[in-house]
C-alpha cells in the first residue's frame, strides 16, 4: 500500500504544481491585457 500512496503524492504534487503554475499564467494573460488596454487610450485633448 505504501507504493500507492507515494503515487497518489507524487501525482498530486505535479497536479498542485501544474495548477499553480495555470494560475500564474493566467494572471499575467490578464495583467497585460489590463496593461494593453490602459496604453491604447485615445488621448481627450
Amino acid at each position: 500500500m505504501s507504493d500507492t500512496d507515494d503515487d497518489s503524492g507524487e501525482r498530486r504534487t505535479k497536479l498542485v504544481k501544474a495548477g499553480v503554475a495555470v494560475g500564474i499564467g493566467s494572471a499575467a494573460i490578464v495583467a497585460a491585457l489590463l496593461y494593453a488596454s490602459k496604453v491604447k487610450k485615445p488621448k481627450g485633448k
